[in-house]
């Protein structure tokens, strides 16, 4: 390799021909091999799909357990701003000793 001072090399080619793709038939075979019919679906090609159809199950179930945490979360930050308005910005204490008999 030639080392210059002032100039990079070019990055090499990258030759890619696509080939051909049908989406309405992948996904027809994609549907046939779901409900279990005679598709031209291989068996890795099976395996993937049921890959898939499980991760997306998990990303439902993921999405509620994320809305149960916010919803948690939410609550715990309103029991400990409670419990900071209550200390420091009312008589609340104060009451709650004298009832106890702790201050007269």
């Amino acid at each position: 390799m030639k080392f210059t001072t002032f100039k990079t090399p070019k990055p090499r080619q990258f030759k890619y021909t696509p080939r051909y793709y049908d989406a309405d038939k992948e996904e027809l075979e994609q549907k046939k091999a779901a409900l279990g019919l005679e598709s031209t679906v291989s068996h890795r090609e099976n395996l993937r799909l049921q890959m898939s159809r499980r991760w997306h199950r998990n990303r439902k179930d993921e999405g509620r357990s994320r809305n149960s945490l916010i919803m948690s979360y939410t609550i715990y930050a309103i029991i400990i701003l409670g419990g900071i308005y209550l200390i420091f910005f009312s008589d609340f204490i104060a009451v709650l000793l004298t009832a106890f008999g702790v201050i007269k």
